[in-house]
């Protein structure tokens, strides 16, 4: 009886493990960072980008969990523990394509300058602005010929922790301009705090540096390149423009 008893509560237990790793392979946990109105913990289904990332998947019987950290850590944790599949949105990048796999584009963003109302800047070529110093964010990618100018010293950046951060310094003239996605530079001039008194002496420069197409990058390996193939085929399923242009209004 007591042997029968132990089989039975045994089999029990294996059941219901194989049916939580089951679950388990139906679940993605992704890094992401505060950068509304594409991704954000406090935001409409975790903004834009957080939306299409999570009806993609929805389209092909996976959930998605989101976690919010600082950027450099978001994209550390997914290299560092294998808890973590991948991290969004992200910009293309030559470097980053070789410690990661990129998945099929979920949208675009303007990139270009957040500049001050009394020292508007007029730029043809990355030349021009080699007299400037320009704000960027620590570990963003920016596009690839300025980030190429950077690592030369051809242009002077002054690096912070995020895009707020570097909109004040432009208000207050310790830099000459920020790099910025417009969509990005909207939302905060009507939504900071911070910007309050900032936002009537900053406008975005009218020359953009690149319609960036946003990703998510997924490890490196078998697995990460299942989980972009899928989410391609989950992206087929669903209107991307009509998502973003939701959140993005």
């Amino acid at each position: 009886m007591n042997a029968l008893r132990k089989f039975s509560l045994t089999l029990l237990f294996s059941l219901t493990m194989s049916a939580a790793h089951a679950a388990d392979d139906k679940t993605l946990r992704l890094t992401s960072l505060d950068w509304p109105p594409y991704t954000g913990e406090s935001l409409k289904d975790k903004g834009a980008s957080a939306a299409v990332v999570k009806e993609a998947f929805k389209a092909v019987g996976y959930t998605v969990i989101i976690e919010f950290y600082p950027w450099s850590r978001a994209v550390r944790m997914v290299k560092d523990d294998p808890g973590y599949q991948g991290y969004f949105p992200e910009y293309y990048s030559d470097d980053t394509a070789k410690e990661f796999t990129y998945s099929a584009p979920m949208g675009s963003g303007p990139l270009g300058f957040a500049e001050n109302v009394d020292n508007p800047i007029v730029w043809n070529t990355l030349d021009d602005l080699s007299k400037y110093r320009i704000g960027v964010v620590q570990d963003y990618v920016n596009t690839a010929e300025f980030d190429k100018r950077v690592a030369q010293k051809k242009l002077k950046v002054d690096t912070t922790v995020d895009d707020t951060k570097n909109l004040l310094k432009v208000n207050g003239k310790r830099i000459d301009l920020a790099v910025v996605d417009k969509n990005v530079f909207n939302y905060l001039l009507k939504t900071s705090g911070k910007l309050s008194e900032a936002k009537h002496k900053l406008r975005f420069n009218p020359k953009i540096l690149e319609d960036k197409t946003l990703y998510i990058c997924f490890k490196k390996g078998a697995a990460g390149e299942r989980y972009a193939q899928l989410f391609a085929e989950g992206l087929k399923k669903i209107n991307i423009d009509a998502i973003m242009a939701s959140h993005l209004k």
